[in-house]
């Protein structure tokens, strides 16, 4: 019975995870490229053909549009940038 709910919690612990949630949602992202490209060819491409395709087109821009941007001490962004302008 203690192995059961330690498991339970072990599984509750891996899904809540933040990176459990990222490995979900790349791999959401792999299967609908996937998809897109099987409907394209006329044919089952396949995972790992649909998932080479995705990390070397797709992967980079996915990633950093999941990327909260980076805040630096002191001035936002939209400070620095209005500051660059000002000085043309």
């Amino acid at each position: 019975m203690k192995t059961f709910r330690k498991e339970t919690r072990h599984e509750e612990f891996v899904q809540n995870s933040s990176l459990y949630q990222e490995f979900l949602a790349e791999r959401e992202e792999i299967l609908r490229h996937k998809w897109i490209e099987s409907e394209k060819a006329g044919r089952d491409i396949g995972f790992e053909k649909a998932l080479l395709g995705w990390i070397r087109n797709h992967r980079d821009q996915w990633r950093s549009s999941r990327r909260p941007p980076v805040q630096t001490k002191g001035a936002s962004t939209h400070d620095r940038n209005t500051r660059r302008e000002q000085r043309g």
